[in-house]
């Protein structure tokens, strides 16, 4: 028996099926998926890098701060992180500030930035704080206190609940 006879007698009959088939491809439909996928996983990583590059900023600009507002914006800052992990810190004109969507939803004035005897914290119009047909957008802070600490996170994490819930 000849060496090709005998490879011809070790290997299977194939199936009329099995040829029909395309081997080891995927479908154009798997194909747009895993590119979907690809997408996803790219944007994914750059807004972690983004919100990554954005507390990194944030956290400087709060370092350059003078005292009493450096320690008020550090505490505010875990705060908001703290009450709304969704919100990606950033500077927004220079301030500490926390975006949703890439929205702002709230910042953090240093009184020495525009030299006034107190700094601030506001909301921007994307922040669902509505109550009725007048509400504060903007809260003057002296010190932070247990009590301010707490209604600050309560704040924050109603600033950003979804609208559809009310």
């Amino acid at each position: 028996m000849s060496q090709s006879e005998k490879r011809g007698a070790q290997e299977p009959a194939k199936s009329t099926a099995a040829t029909n088939k395309k081997s080891g491809g995927f479908t154009d439909e798997e194909r747009a998926a895993m590119r979907e996928r690809a997408k996803e996983l790219k944007a994914e990583a750059r807004a972690n890098q983004n919100k990554a590059q954005g507390e990194s900023d944030v956290l400087a600009k709060i370092a350059e701060m003078a005292e009493p507002d450096r320690t008020m914006a550090k505490r505010l800052h875990e705060i908001i992180t703290a009450s709304a992990p969704g919100l990606s810190p950033r500077l927004w004109y220079g301030m500490p500030a926390y975006a949703k969507d890439g929205k702002v939803v709230c910042f953090f004035q240093s009184g020495q930035k525009f030299n006034t005897r107190y700094a601030t914290l506001g909301f921007s119009d994307t922040a669902n704080l509505d109550e009725g047909a007048m509400w504060p957008t903007s809260f003057a802070l002296k010190e932070l206190t247990a009590a301010e600490e707490e209604r600050i996170g309560a704040l924050v994490k109603q600033a950003v609940e979804d609208r559809a819930r009310h």
